[in-house]
């Protein structure tokens, strides 16, 4: 499934846009709330634990990001994390999803192999994050 969504026409656009919203603070803030919006409305978080964790750490990625609080995000894993949230909050897309039940399927499936990929890039987020939250407490 995973190689059909990455050659579709929709995240091909969606890749498209990530340069673009990369580029603006605004944009990715937006993007981020646009993203925890379709998570509420679906109901991610009573169904979908694992991967609600999973986009809550790719949200914070890009808020920390925007926000120039956290420069150690390679630009290509940039793009590729803003394609994925571009393409999962789009509701056409490879299974449009106002199909009931089938309809998140490829959203979900595109964020599994997106952590899987940036398993590096995640680590080092995480860490940092873990840094900052003790410098801040301390």
């Amino acid at each position: 499934m995973i190689s059909r969504i990455l050659k579709s026409i929709f995240f091909r656009k969606a890749t498209g846009k990530a340069g673009r919203y990369v580029q603006s603070s605004a944009r990715l803030f937006e993007l981020a709330k646009d993203v925890m919006g379709k998570m509420n409305r679906v109901g991610f978080k009573e169904n979908l634990a694992e991967v609600t964790t999973s986009v809550q750490l790719l949200i914070r990625m890009v808020r920390a990001y925007a926000s120039g609080e956290y420069k150690g995000l390679p630009w290509k894993s940039l793009i590729s994390i803003v394609a994925v949230l571009i393409y999962f909050v789009s509701p056409i897309d490879l299974i449009p999803d106002f199909l009931p039940g089938i309809g998140i399927t490829d959203d979900v499936a595109l964020i599994v192999w997106l952590i899987k990929t940036m398993g590096s890039d995640i680590a080092k987020f995480s860490q940092w994050e873990k840094s900052e939250k003790t410098i801040n407490i301390g």
